[in-house]
């Protein structure tokens, strides 16, 4: 049952990724809308922090041994390469309960590709360190992750860009309809769209914590 569950909510962070366009307005009035195949990126829900606890049985606060969480998410891309790259960096900020003496902990994380919101092209694993000072409660640590994508798999094909972007002029008969409420081009614009999701690489029983606290 939690394999279930904890499957269902990953789902649920592919689809919550976010969606990589701006908007804004022509001479005329109309709506442009910029659209760039570098992948989006973002924090998979729920992967953002992790926990861990002294004991393998208890999930108290008493308990805790260190909290981390991704913060500062840089991206870079390069948009006019073939493949296109993108790079993905990020911070961990840590706490422990306690001072103490100088220490280590690692902490896996992972870098997931998808396409069309739910098409997991490729994964990466990876970990980063943090360290904290001695007599420091507060650690820190830095990792980054690099991807690929086909250009020809994120363009659009072009007589689907030409629909969308076609200049329409009131009184005409589709001057209002959205072309994105066609199923071929918004089937077509959501193969086109890769995100890049980096987060914690969490177990189950963490993932559910994550989830349920």
């Amino acid at each position: 049952m939690l394999k279930l569950k904890t499957q269902a909510i990953l789902l649920a962070a592919i689809a919550l990724a976010g969606c990589k366009s701006s908007m804004d307005f022509d001479e005329t009035g109309g709506v442009k809308i910029a659209r760039s195949a570098c992948p989006a990126v973002a924090i998979a829900t729920y992967t953002g922090d992790v926990t861990t606890f002294t004991s393998p049985t208890q999930r108290t606060v008493g308990a805790i041994d260190v909290t981390a969480a991704i913060t500062n998410l840089q991206t870079s891309c390069t948009g006019e390469t073939d493949p296109i790259g993108v790079t993905a960096s990020f911070d961990v900020q840590a706490t422990r309960p306690t001072a103490g003496p100088a220490r280590q902990v690692v902490l896996p994380w992972f870098a997931t590709l998808i396409r069309g919101g739910n098409d997991i092209q490729s994964k990466q694993t990876g970990q980063v360190v943090v360290t904290f000072a001695d007599g420091a409660t507060r650690g820190t640590g830095h990792a980054s992750v690099t991807g690929s994508v086909s250009r020809a798999l994120a363009t659009l094909p072009r007589e689907v860009l030409e629909r969308i972007t076609r200049k329409r002029k009131v009184g005409d008969a589709d001057a209002a309809l959205d072309p994105l409420t066609e199923p071929s081009v918004r089937d077509a614009v959501l193969k086109a769209n890769f995100e890049m999701l980096v987060g914690f690489q969490l177990t189950e029983e963490q993932l559910a914590y994550n989830a349920t606290r």
